[in-house]
């Protein structure tokens, strides 16, 4: 059930908390400039707070003692112009803690209570301010780790993805509106929707569904980032690859075989992909009891991995260790990295590991030098994207991609079962299946759990 309240104002504080040089508490509902009266005082007279709207005011905020709490600047919306179409008051303050802290505490003493995590934008939603794909875009605008990640939620918000699948959701229930009629009067003359006309608009719009979802896979790793391990025998250079990929000495790097004890997460984003680099502890045999655990994190970190990195020592060459390792990494996305080729070229033994893994591409790199470093970023990024690369995706959330998936099954359903001669109800029940699930995307066929849960990852304050 949605925790919206019908006459409730709420507040938060809007900004990170910290210091910066000015905070935000911001409120929403019909109180709202009611609460602001009881505890501001615009330095300027005859200054009407109920006549204001879309402008700043000068003034100061007090408790409800009368000691002032902050000099303050303070925007009034009025509804439905706002971002949650109520009215809104936000009140700039100084960031620092305590000046933003009392000021939410002023307003609350005012009458609003503590907004939920994500409640003004709900708010939003349920007031038709935003559908739900978009309103999932505001959180993951910011939360974006890339430039990549953010244009796309800024065309999520735009209404980009919500129009596309809005027109396809159009169509189908257009079609099972024309089925249900021949169910309802199979006597009257609603048009030809057995057969060829049923058939090719189905496809028409599966063909809309495949094109959004050859893009969900590309979206989603933008979206989301990458799990990216770098795994190796002990000493073969994997806390230097990790350094040299992000810049910054990071990880204490020895030529003590097992000096990495712990996995050791640092991101960089290549090519607008957000990887999430983890070095790990090196793999053999034996081993002290920390390198054990160490080891057992590392084959945790390994079963979660979106890619790994396998690390080779061109110098030592491959070994016995080297084998076994690509071999428990069998079916799974694998770049072979070839260290230390500053002190000696990869052997054809290192391009035979690399063919023994489908898929796996071999680079030579130096973590010392440098040397092919620009390329093994571009092989990550390649691999990440697979077949998806060069598409402009517009679906980037897991919940979006997984309701596509739904209703395109559901349409395969109609037609295999039109071919075959199926009852017109059976195909009415395929068609209604796809329309509910685009509607999920959008919000119109979404329940109230998984909207409450939506709005339950937001942060405070939005």
């Amino acid at each position: 059930m949605s925790r919206y309240r019908q006459g409730d104002s709420i507040a938060a504080i809007a900004t990170p908390p910290g210091e910066g040089g000015i905070g935000i508490v911001r409120v929403s509902g019909r109180d709202a400039v009611a609460i602001l009266k009881s505890i501001f005082r615009p330095r300027s007279e005859g200054v009407d707070l109920d006549r204001v709207t879309h402008r700043l005011v000068y003034g100061h905020v007090y408790d409800g003692a009368g000691s002032p709490v902050d000099e303050v600047l303070v925007g009034i919306m009025r509804a439905p112009h706002s971002y949650t179409r109520e009215d809104v008051v936000e009140i700039n303050c100084h960031g620092g803690f305590w000046a933003l802290r009392l000021t939410l505490e002023a307003v609350l003493a005012g009458g609003a209570r503590l907004a939920e995590p994500g409640e003004f934008t709900e708010r939003a939603f349920l007031n038709g301010r935003l559908d739900l794909a978009q309103a999932e875009a505001v959180a993951d605008i910011i939360r974006a780790r890339s430039a990549e990640a953010h244009r796309l939620a800024v065309s999520q918000l735009g209404g980009r993805l919500s129009a596309r699948v809005g027109h396809l959701a159009d169509q189908v229930l257009s079609l099972l509106a024309a089925v249900e009629a021949e169910l309802d009067f199979p006597m009257e003359d609603v048009g030809e929707t057995e057969g060829e006309t049923l058939v090719r608009e189905v496809r028409q719009i599966l063909a809309a569904l495949e094109e959004l979802l050859r893009g969900f896979a590309a979206g989603r790793v933008y979206r989301e980032g990458v799990s990216t391990v770098l795994a190796g025998k002990p000493n073969v250079g994997k806390s230097s690859l990790l350094n040299a990929l992000t810049g910054c000495d990071r990880v204490i790097v020895t030529g003590v075989p097992g000096t990495t004890r712990d996995v050791i997460e640092e991101s960089v984003v290549v090519g607008g992909v957000h990887l999430r680099l983890a070095d790990t502890a090196g793999l053999h045999a034996g081993g002290d009891a920390l390198e054990v655990l160490g080891m057992e994190k590392t084959r945790r970190a390994l079963v979660d991995a979106g890619l790994v990195v396998l690390v080779g020592d061109a110098a030592a060459g491959v070994t016995a260790e080297d084998r076994q390792l690509a071999q428990d990494l069998a079916g799974r996305p694998v770049i072979l990295a070839v260290n230390k080729t500053d002190l000696r070229p990869a052997g054809r033994e290192f391009r035979e590991l690399a063919a023994s893994l489908p898929g796996c591409r071999m680079m030579e790199v130096s973590a010392l030098t440098g040397a092919g470093l620009p390329e093994l970023e571009q092989a990550m990024v390649d691999t990440v994207l697979g077949n998806s690369r060069g598409e402009t995706p517009l679906v980037a959330a897991a919940r979006h991609g997984l309701a596509l998936e739904r209703a395109r099954d559901a349409l395969r359903e109609v037609l295999d079962r039109a071919g075959a001669g199926w009852p017109l109800d059976i195909l009415a029940s395929d068609l209604r299946q796809a329309w509910e699930a685009l509607g999920e995307i959008t919000g119109s066929a979404a329940g109230s759990e998984v909207i409450d849960r939506i709005f339950r990852d937001f942060c405070l304050g939005k």
